[in-house]
């Protein structure tokens, strides 16, 4: 199945910091990535990723979560990010399980980026969990929403080496890194109309 968005507007969801927002942002305003920010949500309006996309001057919407059905906030968000013609759903840190009313709205149109390399360590505490484990390497994986944890078809990843004196902090540093060049790079992937879904496999045609 070919995944061919009908247009290059993003919509980002977001719940926290934003770095990887910011990345995508910086990359597009470079001309580095073709794509627009067509909206940033955000559950919490005090994120520091939602406070700096007004500082852009790009449009937000700030919906709140809490003591809400899934599906009812699900909905609403569904609902701004076609009001906005968005084609291409961006979770940049969005602390949020997705229910199937979202994904079904956006079918192979979601993506993620977790820092780990799938399907090792999904979840959360990766880098934690990597240390733990003993893994040599860790990384980055961008990936389509499904309704399984961390589980879609993956785009693209870049691998980390884990070195002998890591603590979680230095590790998650280096491991971000590549998380904003590698992000922009899946969206620009994506957005080219190349990828199909083989199975459980994106193939760049």
């Amino acid at each position: 199945m070919r995944i061919q968005p009908a247009n290059r507007r993003l919509g980002i969801l977001l719940s926290g910091r934003g770095s990887n927002f910011e990345a995508i942002a910086d990359r597009i305003a470079s001309g580095k990535l073709n794509a627009e920010i067509a909206v940033v949500i955000s559950n919490v309006e005090s994120a520091p990723g939602f406070e700096r996309a007004r500082a852009r001057g790009l449009t937000t919407v700030y919906i709140p979560s809490q003591r809400r059905p899934r599906e009812e906030f699900d909905r609403e968000v569904v609902e701004q990010l076609r009001k906005h013609n968005v084609s291409l759903v961006v979770l940049a840190g969005f602390m949020r399980l997705l229910s199937r009313v979202f994904i079904e709205a956006f079918p192979y149109g979601i993506l993620n980026i977790h820092p780990a390399l799938l399907p090792a360590f999904p979840g959360m505490d990766v880098q934690r969990q990597a240390l733990e484990y003993g893994a040599k390497f860790s990384g980055c994986t961008v990936h389509f929403v499904d309704d399984t944890l961390d589980g879609g078809p993956i785009i693209l990843q870049a691998v980390v080496p884990v070195r002998d004196d890591d603590t979680t902090e230095t590790l998650s540093a280096r491991i971000l890194k590549e998380e904003h060049r590698v992000y922009s790079e899946a969206i620009d992937l994506v957005l080219s109309g190349h990828c199909e879904i083989e199975g459980r496999r994106v193939v760049v045609k």
